[in-house]
């Protein structure tokens, strides 16, 4: 799914609240569970018949809300009002959870889950007018010429057509992903279905959704895509076809992962889609909307976070971007291939698929960390950095003769960064000043590691520098700190941990716990002469 973040979307949305209490209708047990499977597409094991019932209950008012462009009943409560539910990720948790429904609640969640076409939908999701479809080779566009969900022109329908299979054939026969599953003769015929109607009201680009599990196959199936009817400027405050074509872009790769595995990872579903808006229509920038919210601002938030109620699964598209700019993007559908069902994969978590791609590069730690330093250069780390915001800087000090040294500790969560920096005053003016880092970080089995970035004086160029790290986290390194050759130095310190206790319905990988959050990590920075 893509959400909108402009102004208008975020007032429809917040004044959507009031009704939303009687919107959802549902008594609910606990505080909002995440997704109803684990990351290998199996019901946790683990969790009890109640526990299920319970979880499914609030997938099914996640993706009652997620229709109405609202927040669930159960939302959390928040300092700002919550935006509206990702209603890929929602419908794709009904689908799972449908299982664990039963009575009207099982009825609500299969009209929840129908196509646009299928009447009796009471979240207002049917058409309320006839349909009609146009097909090219291998997509199909049903639309209604009334209604508030009327495209334009038909011109417009033929504009969607193109685009979608102008992304079918980057995607699929560009890029070498799998097609999307095929839906038999759902819609007509075994062609990916997509329906324009009216999204954008509800603060959406548009969404897919899995709709039928494909036999023999217990981690594919196939679906449907809804696409805004006409992205209006008004709406989404871009270019009706630039908003089209990278919605096209995200939306169309939700399809194909769920030919890999439908009940992957929801941050890496989302995060993996927003980068393939930059493999297709590079020239746009649409998704740059989201990078405010994301490690490349905000190091400190774990990187499989995935918020129900924010965009920083959007905003982590960049850790993609990072390593396909330095091995290929083919490095992302090898990870895809890792974390997928199909036959002869690893069929891995999210994050051990990309541990898994990692590990002839160096590993995860020490390019999480190098991940982690280019955010705080972004200008010089990626291609269009410049137009990026950069990473927050936890502590910065000026060091000086009289006072040399800056020590903090800091606690960084699993899959995360802080970053510290230091500066060399006026007097640090002579060639032979250095900077020792000395770091006290966590033991070797939480996944450690630290990055020096050194900016040059005068210049847009880097160096970087890992800290050697022993078993227990201990490790030191020396930099040139000359006020004549550096402006400043950064030291990332990375929290690479991928150990969890799954299975306990998070919103992290594998709906895992995470084991080595808050790890404290020791740095003391110390300007000296030989």
């Amino acid at each position: 799914m893509r959400r909108s973040t402009t102004r208008a979307a975020r007032a429809r949305r917040s004044a959507a609240l009031a009704g939303l209490a009687l919107a959802a209708g549902l008594s609910v047990l606990s505080p909002a569970a995440s997704s109803a499977t684990d990351g290998h597409g199996t019901n946790a094991g683990a969790a009890s018949g109640r526990a299920r019932a319970v979880a499914a209950h609030e997938a099914l008012d996640r993706a009652r809300a997620a229709l109405a462009g609202t927040p669930p009943a159960q939302a959390p409560t928040q300092a700002s009002a919550p935006g509206a539910v990702d209603p890929t990720m929602a419908l794709r948790d009904l689908f799972v959870a449908r299982q664990d429904l039963s009575g009207p609640a099982r009825l609500t969640a299969n009209r929840i889950l129908a196509r646009p076409t299928s009447p009796n939908d009471p979240n207002g999701d049917s058409y309320r007018a006839p349909s009609h479809k146009t097909c090219g080779p291998h997509v199909c566009v049903h639309w209604v010429s009334r209604t508030v969900d009327a495209p334009p022109s038909r011109a417009w329908v033929t504009v969607t057509l193109n685009t979608m299979e102008a992304v079918w054939k980057r995607e699929v026969g560009g890029l070498g992903y799998r097609k999307p599953a095929s839906d038999g003769t759902r819609g007509g015929n075994a062609k990916l279905d997509v329906y324009l109607k009216d999204v954008g009201d509800q603060g959406y680009y548009g969404y897919c959704t899995t709709e039928r599990q494909v036999t023999g196959h217990p981690r594919f199936a196939s679906g449907y895509c809804v696409l805004d009817d006409d992205f209006a400027r008004s709406q989404f405050g871009a270019a009706p076809r630039n908003s089209l074509r990278v919605t096209a872009a995200h939306e169309f790769f939700h399809a194909i992962q769920f030919n890999y595995d439908y009940r992957e990872d929801p941050w890496f579903m989302e995060a993996t889609a927003t980068w393939m808006e930059e493999q297709v229509y590079d020239g746009i920038n649409d998704n740059r909307q989201y990078l405010p919210a994301g490690q490349v601002r905000h190091p400190e938030t774990p990187l499989d976070t995935f918020d129900q109620y924010g965009s920083e699964q959007y905003g982590n598209w960049p850790f993609f971007e990072f390593l396909s700019s330095r091995w290929g993007r083919g490095i992302v559908r090898t990870a895809w291939y890792d974390a997928s069902g199909v036959p002869g994969a690893p069929n891995e978590y999210s994050i051990d698929a990309v541990t898994s791609v990692l590990a002839n590069h160096g590993g995860l730690p020490a390019v999480y960390a190098d991940f982690a330093g280019a955010n705080t250069r972004p200008a010089e780390a990626y291609q269009e950095g410049a137009a990026w915001p950069t990473a927050t800087i936890t502590k910065t000090s000026t060091l000086t003769p009289s006072a040399p040294t800056q020590s903090s500790t800091q606690l960084v969560d699993h899959l995360s960064a802080k970053n510290v920096r230091a500066i060399p005053g006026g007097a640090l003016s002579a060639a032979d000043w250095k900077l020792t880092v000395a770091v006290d970080a966590p033991g070797a089995a939480t996944s450690p590691a630290v990055l020096v970035t050194i900016d040059r004086t005068g210049s847009r160029s880097t160096l970087t520098q890992r800290v050697a790290l022993d078993d227990t986290g201990a490790g030191t390194a020396e930099v040139p700190f000359s006020q004549a050759q550096v402006a400043k130095v950064t030291v990332s310190l990375a929290n690479a941990s991928t150990r969890y206790t799954c299975h306990d319905y998070t919103d992290y990988s594998c709906q895992g716990t995470p084991t080595d959050d808050d790890k404290p990590f020791f740095a003391t920075l110390t300007a000296h002469r030989p």
